[in-house]
């Protein structure tokens, strides 16, 4: 049983324009409460989402930045309750609660984070994690990997888990964590147990700055064969370096996830963020990046995080964390002829 989880189902509210048209259909109307407390079912439709969200910002905290993200995830789900239902009707939308850190340290609920995560996967279908600070990835990664184990071994397979992972970051977040882990530690974690179990480190963060790294964090990127992109490359750079840059990651692993720290955007597009970036990138450089990565068939989760909504204005930062999970949920569906033709792309 996951403690510290409740239902966040009385977020999605919007507008209605019709309750029988399903082309005038929002998402507030299609989407369904999922209990992982209460066993639910094996999913067998053609395909199924589930937000989770992790109302946490204690890692933020640790890593001295502006608190706030815990307050993200009922936020987004607010801006996306009005996207509209661009895919066909056999595609499902789950909302599978909130996990909150009342009275819990922040390893417990990475863990917790990790087991409901671990439930979605093997419920057969795709998380969408909605963040909290960035520390919301080890727990994510935590039961991308316990999931991806179990997987391996009821097939009788001897490999050892593969799981690469694509980070939208203006930072590392590979700082020590001798004091404890925080927001600005976990991919190091990630190493570190990667190295203890013999797996393969992946990690390929796009969108770093010099300005907001130190010197050290570089130098450790380096030693742990880390696959950087900087964010003047994304935004001015040669495209074809970069898709090029990308596809060699994607080729040279079997499983991936990706994870998105808003403050690898602008400040005009993300000022609700814990660290701004004056220089960061554009929404529309990120998107075809991250649709081009789905398209390749070996993307398993996807959590947005660092979404601080006491920052925000206008709740712009949010707005735009639901624009990206509309775009990931628009490609997967159109990668299974699920998408209904509207006569042009979205992005």
């Amino acid at each position: 049983m996951l403690k510290n989880y409740i239902s966040a189902m009385e977020q999605w509210q919007g507008r209605i324009d019709s309750n029988e048209d399903y082309d005038a259909f929002r998402w507030h109307q299609w989407v369904q409460p999922l209990d992982l407390n209460a066993n639910p079912a094996h999913f067998e439709g053609a395909q199924g989402f589930a937000f989770i969200g992790f109302c946490c910002d204690l890692g933020v905290r640790r890593n001295k930045g502006r608190a706030g993200a815990a307050l993200a995830p009922n936020l987004v789900r607010r801006r996306m309750a009005n996207l509209p239902c661009t895919f066909a009707q056999e595609v499902k939308l789950y909302d599978a609660g909130n996990i909150i850190t009342d009275g819990i340290e922040l390893e417990e609920a990475q863990a917790l984070l990790g087991e409901a995560v671990e439930q979605i996967l093997g419920l057969g279908l795709f998380p969408i994690v909605l963040g909290g600070g960035h520390e919301t990835t080890f727990g994510h990664y935590q039961g991308q990997l316990s999931h991806l184990e179990k997987e391996l071994e009821a097939g009788g397979s001897k490999h050892k888990p593969d799981m690469g992972i694509v980070n939208f970051d203006a930072h590392f977040d590979m700082r020590p964590y001798d004091q404890g882990c925080s927001s600005g530690s976990m991919f190091r974690q990630i190493a570190d147990l990667c190295e203890e179990r013999g797996l393969p480190f992946g990690y390929m963060p796009l969108g770093i700055q010099r300005h907001s790294n130190t010197v050290n964090l570089f130098k450790t990127a380096e030693e742990r064969g880390v696959n950087y992109v900087l964010a003047r490359m994304l935004q001015y750079g040669s495209s074809a370096e970069v898709y090029g840059h990308v596809d060699d990651f994607m080729y040279r692993h079997e499983n991936v996830y990706i994870t998105i720290c808003t403050d690898v955007f602008s400040a005009a597009f993300a000022p609700g963020v814990s660290a701004t970036q004056a220089l960061g990138l554009d929404p529309e450089i990120v998107i075809p990046i991250i649709k081009h990565i789905l398209r390749t068939r070996k993307v398993r989760g996807f959590d947005i995080c660092e979404i601080a909504p006491r920052f925000d204005k206008d709740d712009t930062t949010a707005s735009l964390g639901a624009v990206l999970v509309f775009a990931v949920v628009s490609t997967i569906c159109a990668m299974q002829g699920l998408s209904i033709d509207v006569g042009a792309d979205f992005f």
